[in-house]
């Protein structure tokens, strides 16, 4: 065991400022999104002020709602802590949260610019996911959102590196942990590739977005079991194993409603 290898949460100080490294992939993430989206929005002949506008919008209310959701389900903690309920930098956002505040956000800001929202979707939705995968990691510096105790041994039958074998060691469990973070990372980094292709194909408009939905739930519905840390509906009910379920049931219904209805007629690239 080499402690040695163990990432401190703090990157750096500036004077009685810590500067957090969960702070710094948040950011990274929205940044790169935002790159992806910028790129395809101006082969769609959209303004990459518009989406730099959406994120300005979009980001501080997905954490948002990101927060919000997480104290919910954590109220009995955080009526006890309440100096503890701003601060993101430990932690402590939940996806569907944000998911929720960000579409949410889309669909006003899409009807305010006179864009349709489904078609702002589908540019997005790659964006979206490949910052979940890189938001993750922000998690694994944390030392959260991990799964139960496993051995060295299986870590090392995954083939990973030290550095994230050791940063998976919980002191206070004294054991190694499924790497839970590292798995939805890679599923989420497999959904950016799968909707990148999809969209090259020129599908009908809203569904690339509604793949993302469906792509993210499955992934996130069998990853949750492994976790720790889950929000709960009762003692066995896993607040997002629901939600999956749920937005993989609303996904395929309105996909099946909107070809059905002829809501669905407009391409992806349609201008």
């Amino acid at each position: 065991m080499d402690r040695s290898l163990v990432i401190d949460p703090i990157a750096f100080s500036i004077g009685p400022l810590d500067v957090h490294w969960y702070g710094i992939i948040l950011g990274t993430a929205a940044l790169v999104g935002l790159a992806i989206a910028v790129r395809e929005g101006k082969r769609l002949g959209l303004s990459p002020d518009l989406f730099l506008d959406l994120l300005l919008y979009g980001v501080p209310l997905a954490i948002l709602g990101a927060r919000a959701y997480y104290v919910l389900f954590r109220w009995d903690y955080y009526s006890q802590h309440p100096g503890e309920i701003l601060a993101v930098w430990k932690g402590g956002l939940a996806i569907h949260g944000a998911l929720i505040a960000a579409v949410l956000t889309a669909y006003v800001f899409a009807r305010r610019r006179g864009i349709p929202f489904w078609k702002l979707a589908d540019i997005v939705a790659p964006s979206l996911i490949l910052g979940q995968a890189i938001g993750r990691w922000g998690n694994f510096v944390n030392q959260e959102a991990h799964g139960g105790p496993v051995s060295r041994a299986f870590l090392e039958r995954l083939h990973l590196p030290d550095w994230i074998i050791e940063q998976m060691y919980i002191p206070e469990w004294q054991s190694y942990v499924h790497p839970t973070f590292l798995y939805e990372s890679v599923w989420n980094l497999l959904g950016f590739a799968f909707l990148v292709v999809l969209r090259r194909r020129n599908p009908r408009r809203g569904e690339v977005f509604l793949a993302y939905l469906i792509w993210y739930s499955i992934g996130r519905f069998f990853i949750e079991g492994l976790r720790t840390d889950s929000l709960m509906l009762t003692d066995t009910l896993r607040a997002a194993q629901v939600m999956s379920l749920l937005l993989i049931t609303g996904a395929l219904a309105l996909l099946v409603v909107r070809r059905w209805k002829g809501w669905a007629d407009k391409r992806y690239e349609d201008a």
